[in-house]
């Protein structure tokens, strides 16, 4: 890639990292090749539909939490309820969030693989009740993620998931 066509796909990520976050997957192409002072053609060029930037933009930072996932950790549970909460804490500042944990089925499938370990492990602690499923766990996070949306509280919610997780018997 020519160095001035690289310049501009940073660009157009930069602007559409910014613009995702705001506002969330609806936010029009045109007003993303604005912010980042290309032409329409120069985002198509780079990104031939919305799903495409979208995806490019909000891979990097569901990578990122998946690898976030398996770092060492003494307290397993401490680790899960940590991963919720950074979930959590993006979702607040970044509208996009909810929509990025619904991306590409292989991105899909890491993150379930991971939401399972630390789920696992917490569980294997005793630390978080048994009955709960990899796939229970990122229903409701979908659920609480998209909520904020609606205006409510990030923090309260987080806590109620985490102490409904919580298992009763001490590890």
């Amino acid at each position: 890639m020519r160095a001035d066509a690289a310049r501009n796909r940073e660009k157009v990520l930069d602007a559409a990292r910014e613009l995702f976050a705001a506002q969330g997957y609806e936010v029009p192409l045109d007003e993303i090749a604005v912010r980042a002072g290309v032409g329409p053609g120069t985002v198509y060029r780079h990104f031939p539909t919305k799903q495409a930037l979208f995806q490019a933009v909000t891979e990097a930072r569901v990578a990122a939490l998946i690898a976030s996932a398996n770092e060492p950790t003494d307290d397993p549970a401490a680790a899960l309820f940590a991963f919720l909460g950074r979930m959590a804490d993006e979702a607040e500042v970044k509208r996009d969030m909810s929509d990025a944990i619904t991306v590409s089925s292989d991105l899909r499938k890491n993150l379930h693989a991971a939401l399972d370990g630390l789920l696992t492990r917490a569980q294997e602690a005793g630390a978080v009740r048994a009955d709960v499923t990899a796939t229970d766990l990122v229903v409701l996070m979908k659920g609480m993620l998209q909520s904020m949306h609606e205006g409510a509280n990030p923090s309260v919610l987080l806590q109620i998931v985490v102490s409904g997780l919580q298992s009763s018997r001490k590890p």
